[in-house]
């Protein structure tokens, strides 16, 4: 995954924050800190950040 890649998954993961479980918003604000810094993930952080965006973005957008 690359890091535009990361930064559009994050973008879109902003509107979904509210929603978010808390251990999920603590991950993803941890996320958005390293994107800020522009930091790549690690392989791990990219599993955790695309099934956060699988659960809450396409999950949302199938409905």
């Amino acid at each position: 995954m690359t890091h535009e890649e990361q930064h559009k998954m994050i973008v879109e993961l902003m509107d979904y924050s509210r929603r978010m479980k808390r251990y999920d918003q603590e991950d993803f604000e941890m996320f958005v800190k390293r994107d800020k810094d522009d930091e790549d993930l690690d392989t791990l952080s990219q599993k955790r950040l695309q099934k956060l965006y699988d659960q809450y973005v396409v999950r949302r957008e199938v409905r």
